[in-house]
């Protein structure tokens, strides 16, 4: 069946479709369409930018009460020599995310593994804590106070009260909702025996946390037994809440893979069609401006092709360790996943764990104690800074002017500006917050652009002044 064209072009005109419209698109197979209607939407909102964070991956334990068929990051106590990575070990491996440049230090975990295992409640009382949910938060702290990583949270199913907690100490916090079918958590389904896995569980600890004002990420797992129809109910759950407190900052559709050792080891994965149809859809349902993101190293064919169905994020990428969720997939490295981002026309730029639209209203969403530090690590736009150079310092400038492959015959919006800037005709300050936000070869646009005026104008001579500076006092108000 195909998709309605008087559909698509009310979505590309800002209609967000309704719950029965995105519930009708479970019976639409157009999928060419659809991510053409995706793509544009994600460009009308992110522009040429496709984002990821540079995190080291710290798995404080990978005790868990619940028991996933398809999960291999969960241990039974008797595989472990510890219960959880002692305070040394967390800041060995945070330290070696600093090494790295890093910024975004993501604790994972199991879920409340003190309630099923007296291996877990004794390793926490000899480190002096009473629940993981405690030692994560004091980890958290140390981990930021020792090193400046920006904390990021998956602890699994949070009470309100452990939110407010955590939320004092880490810049966002995380839980994916994989499915909204109760049906998986029945007998003979993926989440029977995992009791935190019951959607109704999950969705209230997300409500909790758009209550305490949490910068928050979910999403959805494909190919775990789900129908298309229940991927789209999942998403509507999400976007209900989001819509209720504007706390969902991004969503991840990822894709199942099958692990040798589990129950799930035969049960085939997703086809790509499937993982491009349900991030195209995801696109439609959230629209814009909402960040939507797909694993790169769990990536089944090219990368250009997931940017084409409309995410424009690569989410966490660690250049030191491994993904302890998925440790058969390594990741790209940074410099391939730039150049893969390159191909499809778009620029790889680093941002925070959290993102720049919740560090622009940081009052709101960020514990005092760390809108400083959040702050100090981005740029003007709220994208990650990458260096350490400031207006006035000694250090020596860190731009760099690459000769571009710049096509000026294509539509870029930054043309008319330098053309009505090269013109005399005056340009606003929306065009003057245009110049100072280009990047990659925008960058270089407007410095051949600027080249050029000065060349008209000036032509090649430049004139200095020799003064002195009288400093009349040395007392200022600041």
């Amino acid at each position: 069946m195909t998709v309605s064209r008087d559909f698509l072009d009310s979505v590309l005109a800002g209609h967000e479709p309704t719950d029965e419209e995105a519930l009708a698109l479970s019976n639409n197979d157009d999928l060419s369409s659809l991510m053409n209607v995706a793509a544009q939407l994600r460009d009308r909102g992110h522009g040429k930018l496709i984002s990821y964070s540079r995190k080291v991956f710290i798995p404080l334990t990978k005790l868990c009460r619940d028991s996933c068929h398809y999960c291999t990051f969960a241990s039974p106590p008797g595989r472990m020599t510890s219960a959880y990575l002692s305070p040394e070990q967390v800041l060995e491996i945070a330290r070696a995310g600093v090494r790295a440049e890093c910024k975004e230090a993501l604790f994972t975990l199991g879920d409340k593994p003190e309630l099923r295992y007296r291996a877990a409640r004794a390793a926490l009382e000899r480190l002096g804590y009473a629940t993981t949910h405690q030692y994560l938060a004091a980890m958290a702290k140390l981990v930021h106070e020792e090193t400046g990583l920006l904390p990021h949270l998956n602890p699994g199913v949070m009470s309100a009260d452990e939110i407010q907690s955590l939320r004092s100490v880490a810049v966002s916090l995380g839980i994916m909702l994989e499915t909204a079918a109760d049906r998986l958590s029945l007998k003979g389904g993926p989440h029977f025996g995992s009791p935190d896995k019951q959607p109704a569980v999950r969705l209230r600890s997300i409500r909790d946390a758009g209550v305490a004002n949490v910068p928050f990420t979910s999403g959805l797992l494909i190919g775990i037994g789900e129908s298309r129809r229940e991927r789209i109910e999942a998403l509507l759950a999400l976007r209900a809440l989001h819509d209720e407190h504007g706390h969902i900052q991004e969503i991840i559709i990822q894709n199942f893979k099958p692990k040798p050792g589990t129950r799930m080891a035969h049960v085939p994965e997703p086809d790509r069609s499937e993982h491009l149809w349900t991030i195209a859809v995801a696109r439609i349902v959230f629209g814009p401006t909402m960040n939507i993101q797909a694993p790169p190293n769990l990536s089944s064919g090219p990368l250009v092709g997931l940017i084409a169905a409309g995410i424009n994020d690569w989410g966490g990428v660690s250049p030191v360790t491994p993904d302890h969720v998925n440790p058969e997939a390594p990741w790209p490295e940074i410099e391939a996943l730039a150049t893969r981002t390159a191909e499809a026309g778009k620029l790889l730029v680093e941002r925070l764990a959290i993102y720049p639209s919740y560090i622009h209203a940081a009052d709101r969403w960020l514990d005092p104690s760390l809108r400083g530090p959040v702050l100090r690590a981005c740029d003007s736009e709220g994208f990650a800074r990458t260096d350490t150079w400031t207006s006035g310092s000694s250090l020596a400038s860190p731009l760099r002017f690459p000769v571009a492959s710049y096509d000026v015959r294509c539509n870029n919006p930054l043309e008319d500006i330098l053309r009505r800037a090269a013109a005399g005709v005056g340009i606003g300050e929306a065009d003057v917050t245009t110049l100072f936000a280009a990047r990659g070869d925008d960058f270089s646009r407007v410095c051949e652009a600027a080249d050029t005026l000065r060349q008209t104008v000036c032509g090649d001579r430049v004139t200095y002044t020799v003064n002195r500076n009288i400093n009349y006092t040395n007392i200022c108000y600041f």
